[in-house]
């Protein structure tokens, strides 16, 4: 998984009356979890900013102070109506410990039933896996070349080497649905074979 470098600095004071001045700055209050100690620091609206309108999810290499640490998002809170982000929690990524995400799909391949007329429907962008930062793809690759016309590809399908998928092992990812241009010439198809064979 790619990296994306964003520096920080530690806040001196806390409560929310010190954060809504933040984030008058132009600046958001963050907290970095999973360490030996929660760290309380500032990241900069602009630069987050490019991080999370990513459609791609990032290890972040933090910057605090001139300390690095690796983590990942685990979570932002946004405003109601403007959608700022408000506040943001970081999870530092220690080697060999696992972390949970939500990674985005990437559909591969071309089905002969797409082809035909089918229609590719995809149910989720995005799953939720757990694995060690090591095992950690940019994405999860679905390829739908063997898909059939009315097949599926469901959670519990998936395979890769050293994650763990979250979703429910039923949960539908991708399908192949006939469309109504498919089912109509399917239709006349079939009102003309049984036309001839009426009139042999």
């Amino acid at each position: 998984m790619k990296s994306i470098a964003l520096k920080g600095n530690k806040r001196t004071d806390r409560g929310s009356s010190d954060a809504n001045n933040l984030r008058k700055t132009d600046k958001i209050p963050a907290v970095l979890y999973g360490g030996k100690e929660n760290i309380h620091f500032t990241v900069e609206d602009i630069p987050f900013g490019k991080v999370i309108n990513s459609p791609n999810v990032y290890f972040v290499n933090l910057d605090i102070d001139g300390t690095a640490f690796k983590a990942i998002i685990k979570d932002i809170q946004f405003h109601p109506t403007s959608d700022k982000p408000l506040h943001v929690d970081f999870l530092e990524v220690l080697p060999g410990k696992a972390v949970t995400l939500t990674l985005p799909i990437k559909i591969t391949g071309t089905s002969k039933a797409v082809m035909a007329g089918g229609k590719l429907r995809t149910v989720t962008r995005r799953l939720r896996v757990r694995g060690v930062a090591e095992a950690l793809p940019e994405f999860i690759t679905i390829d739908i070349t063997k898909l059939k016309m009315g097949q599926s590809i469901k959670v519990a399908d998936l395979k890769v080497d050293g994650l763990t998928f979250l979703d429910a092992a039923n949960a539908v990812v991708v399908a192949i649905k006939m469309s109504r241009a498919a089912m109509s010439a399917a239709g006349a198809e079939e009102e003309e074979e049984t036309a001839e064979a009426a009139a042999e």
